[in-house]
């Protein structure tokens, strides 16, 4: 909150409050061969690990494994309730990712997003509210392969947040 917005002067109801820690349900991924294949050739990485079977069986991976990114590819479901969004216009505030091993040709990856924070920020745009998510991707031994937390700003349109007519 900025100094000149009172206490009670928040987009964060209880309603809200209430998303942080709600999970998704979990979405399982066969891990395919040519969808490893496509997406390397995608991103433009041309690494004989994702697509050369006896190349990468004569590394320390023993199969063919996926380029780090891949799991973004993987979406999770929605949550069981729709996020009560109290702004129209959406902006993507970034990711972070941390990979734990790699994910390999052959694996069944399951996908759970879960919201871990909300805060608000209040700068030109008026009130800005972040969404705080974290989706984990897990494999069919039950080892967290890796986790992407995402950051989502939603913001208002009205006169007041862009200073129209403050002329």
């Amino acid at each position: 909150m900025t100094a000149s917005a009172s206490p009670g002067d928040t987009v964060i109801t209880d309603e809200l409050r209430s998303f942080i820690g709600l999970e998704s349900i979990g979405v399982t991924y066969d891990i395919e061969r040519h969808a490893v294949e496509r997406f390397a050739a995608a991103i433009g990485d041309p690494n004989p690990l994702y697509s050369d079977r006896e190349v990468a069986e004569s590394t320390s991976y023993g199969s063919l494994i996926a380029p780090p990114t891949f799991f973004r590819s993987l979406l999770p479901d929605n949550l069981p309730n729709p996020f009560p969004e109290p702004f129209a216009h959406v902006l993507d505030g970034g990711s972070k990712y941390r990979f734990n091993e790699p994910v390999r040709v052959g694996d069944q990856i399951t996908v759970v997003r879960k919201i871990v924070d909300l805060f608000e920020k209040h700068g030109r745009m008026g009130t800005m509210l972040f969404k705080v998510a974290e989706i984990s991707y897990t494999n069919q031994e039950a080892r967290l392969v890796g986790t992407q937390t995402t950051t989502t700003i939603t913001y208002g349109t009205g006169e007041k947040d862009f200073g129209v007519g403050d002329g």
